[in-house]
């Protein structure tokens, strides 16, 4: 903590006798001071000159003690530096009033100096006080973001590595992941969803087909069609996804979880595995499933060549007969068009060649 003695004093006075008076008992006591003979310059002195206490007159011309007070209470740059309101005048409503403004004390003119020694002493220890705990609390809020962000780094590793995992079971690439992210994070963005929502989208929705992990190589990597028995089995990855990440408790893997079971689930309800219509498919997987279908229509598959964009974004708004408009939520499908651009460049930045 530091000296006393070093702290800065403003005296706010529009009689320059009265300045001078507390100048000279200040100084002696080792105090540096400064000065304003008036409410608005006092309170753009203490905005910037940043004092450790405020000694102020109540009755000025224009800006009286009572409105400068309040607005230096009012104001953050100020609000902690206490103030001693300085007074002829003797009623308790004065007083209450100073009080009520947000002065810490007051003093009744003439000044005595014992009086005014203590009360200065008193004040600045108070000050120095609560600059320390602000000081600590900053630190601690520091270290406390410090950690968070290194433990929310950890947590975002451990899903990569499970996600890569899958990614070595299936042709889908980091590349494919990584797009996913910023494809849904722009959506929300776009739909106004809350800002919460849009962080853990980001961080979610890479963990869509972690349910792949389960399912057979023979399956995964069959470069042709399916039988009957093979789609049943493959259809198993959603439930499989969400079975792997409900036992987590973060907001992400809670999010995944809803994603990986319900990401493809239809608007007019011929998806699967739940056959969801509407509404009742949850927000962030009705997000999810026409990014995760642009994106699809735009990397080669074992069954497809890779579509551009034009094309891509022509499945999705008119269909192929296996893609229909019928399959998205309306009012995501219209984001996702007024987006169209975006998600070209977000393609074209990620892109697997």
């Amino acid at each position: 903590m530091k000296d006393l003695k070093s702290a800065r004093i403003l005296i706010v006075d529009d009689e320059e006798r009265n300045i001078k008076l507390l100048q000279l008992l200040l100084q002696s006591e080792g105090y540096a001071t400064m000065s304003a003979s008036n409410g608005r310059d006092a309170l753009s002195m203490a905005i910037s000159a940043q004092p450790d206490l405020i000694l102020m007159d109540i009755m000025m011309p224009g800006m009286d003690g009572f409105e400068t007070v309040t607005a230096l209470k009012a104001h953050s740059a100020t609000q902690h530096v206490p103030v001693i309101m300085l007074t002829a005048l003797d009623d308790r409503n004065s007083k209450l009033r100073a009080l009520e403004a947000g002065a810490e004390e007051f003093l009744s003119k003439p000044i005595d100096r014992a009086d005014l020694s203590v009360r200065v002493r008193n004040l600045l220890r108070l000050k120095e006080y609560g600059d320390f705990l602000n000081d600590h609390n900053q630190l601690l809020e520091e270290q406390v973001k410090q950690r968070t962000n290194q433990l929310e780094d950890a947590y975002r590793e451990t899903v990569y590595t499970l996600v890569r995992a899958a990614e070595h079971k299936d042709e889908e690439t980091g590349h494919h992941v990584r797009r996913i992210s910023y494809y849904c994070q722009t959506l929300a963005q776009a739909m106004s969803l809350p800002l919460e929502f849009h962080d853990a989208i980001f961080q979610s929705s890479p963990m869509h087909d972690i349910g792949k992990i389960g399912i057979p190589d023979h399956i995964l990597l069959k470069p042709g069609s399916f039988t009957m028995d093979e789609w049943n089995i493959m259809r198993t990855h959603c439930a499989l996804g969400a079975s792997i990440l409900s036992t987590g408790g973060s907001p992400y893997t809670e999010m995944g979880a809803e994603i990986a079971l319900n990401h493809h689930e239809r608007w007019d309800g011929t998806g699967y595995p739940n056959g969801l219509k509407g509404e009742a498919i949850p927000v962030a997987a009705r997000v999810m499933q026409i990014c995760d279908v642009y994106d699809a229509l735009r990397s080669r598959r074992p069954y497809k060549p890779a579509f551009n964009h034009l094309r891509s974004m022509d499945i999705i708004m008119h269909g192929d007969g296996r893609t229909d408009p019928a399959h998205f939520d309306p009012a995501v499908l219209s984001c996702f068009v007024a987006q169209a651009d975006r998600f070209a460049a977000i393609y074209d930045q990620h892109d697997d060649a």
